[in-house]
């Protein structure tokens, strides 16, 4: 049986730096890349005021200044923003991150969310009001 959103959420390793030994993603060897985490995704797009938006090169750009790294990586950083937004998606009733914040309904992202655009565009516009 596969895991469910909110299985993979709990199960991610906690964030941290590593050290690369190669280069990767625009940073190099040796430099010091930031590995975020759903859960402390889930926190920073729960402090990002309604009706604000966050691009995500922003926000990885601010993770890795805030932990001493080049770079946050840009593929971890995209799936942990699925699992965060499938997981919100599961528990629309119940206070879910709002995710609509970070991830722009034109964005490769946004089209393989089970929500799709339109969800996001739907409820930026509610915000907008």
């Amino acid at each position: 049986m596969p895991k469910s959103w909110d299985d993979k959420y709990r199960s991610a390793k906690p964030p941290h730096v590593t050290v690369l030994a190669k280069p990767f993603a625009g940073v190099g060897a040796g430099e010091k890349l930031f590995i975020a985490s759903p859960a402390l995704l889930d926190r920073r797009i729960r402090a990002i005021p309604p009706g604000r938006t966050v691009d995500p090169v922003a926000l990885r750009a601010e993770l890795a200044r805030e932990n001493g790294a080049s770079a946050t990586c840009p593929t971890s950083t995209a799936i942990f923003l699925r699992i965060v937004a499938e997981r919100a998606l599961e528990r629309l009733d119940a206070d879910p991150a709002p995710f609509w914040r970070v991830i722009a309904p034109d964005s490769p992202l946004a089209r393989k969310l089970s929500c799709g655009p339109d969800f996001i565009r739907h409820r930026r516009a509610l915000e907008a009001q």
